[in-house]
């Protein structure tokens, strides 16, 4: 039982670090952003280096999408917890 629920916070926790990908994608736009505002002569440089920051936060993102596909497989059907939760409580 202790496994499933450990199995459901993994996945839920997954999911926070996907979200996490997207703040930090907002927060590296924003400072490549911010620097070729103050610099607009490197802003060829500034881009290329971010759009290599956000290929790394990318890729981060999807390997956390599969880990939580590869957690929901892991997890029982419905019935399965339900009748386990009834067996306990008996």
């Amino acid at each position: 039982m202790i496994y499933f629920a450990g199995l459901a916070i993994a996945v839920a926790l997954v999911a926070i670090a996907a979200g996490g990908c997207g703040v930090g994608q907002g927060i590296a736009v924003y400072g490549a952003i911010s620097g070729m505002a103050r610099q607009p002569e490197m802003s060829g440089k500034i881009q290329l280096v971010m759009f290599i920051g956000l290929a790394f936060i990318e890729s981060l993102t999807i390997y956390s999408l599969m880990m939580s596909f590869i957690l929901l497989g892991k997890l029982p059907k419905t019935d399965v917890v339900l009748d386990l939760i009834q067996h306990a409580v008996k």
